[in-house]
């Protein structure tokens, strides 16, 4: 089976990903690059798995990294508007500045549930990281903490896979990003 013949059309390429990541890293860096502490970087299971990796390599400052995972969309293709999270951080963020790197920033409630989470365990600032923004879909208008920073790599308007993004756990690993023929979702 060829995951290829499954995508309708393909919306960023690989190296149009890598650009926008080194962007983003540059940004990332020369915003946080007077920090006594190395920056916290908090992946957004799973699908920022290949982006958080990505990221970390192209940022020239010193980071942590860690994982948590909340859920939102289960096997569909909206998100359910009610997050939980069901894997926490190891890593005590108590007075540090966090950024959390998330695949996509949809309907808002997962990224505000995260904020909120970190808040609560004492993170001094938090920013976000979202390689792919849906604007046009938020339903609640989260706040950053401290002097956090909101970070875009793409603005997306279709259910996209690929580049660690996925339909019922597939997809993850095309290097691209693209749409999925509908007939694969429905």
């Amino acid at each position: 089976m060829s995951l290829d013949s499954h995508i309708e059309s393909v919306l960023w390429t690989p190296d149009q990903i890598a650009a926008r990541v080194s962007e983003l890293a540059a940004q990332i860096s020369a915003d946080h690059s007077p920090l006594s502490e190395p920056l916290v970087l908090v992946g957004v299971a799973t699908g920022a798995f290949l982006f958080l990796a990505d990221l970390a390599r192209s940022l020239r400052l010193p980071v942590t990294v860690d994982f948590i995972r909340a859920e939102s969309y289960g096997s569909g293709t909206v998100s359910n508007g009610s997050p939980r999270i069901s894997f926490d951080l190891k890593l005590d963020v108590s007075g540090r500045h966090v950024v959390l790197v998330e695949d996509i920033v949809d309907s808002g409630s997962t990224i505000a549930c995260l904020i909120a989470h970190l808040e609560a365990k004492g993170a001094s600032s938090v920013s976000v990281c979202a390689f792919l923004d849906k604007p046009s879909r938020r339903k609640v208008h989260f706040q950053l903490l401290g002097k956090g920073k909101f970070y875009r790599g793409f603005e997306a308007y279709y259910f996209v896979v690929g580049y660690g993004m996925d339909f019922a756990e597939l997809y993850r690993n095309l290097p691209y990003v693209g749409v999925l023929k509908p007939e694969h979702y429905k």
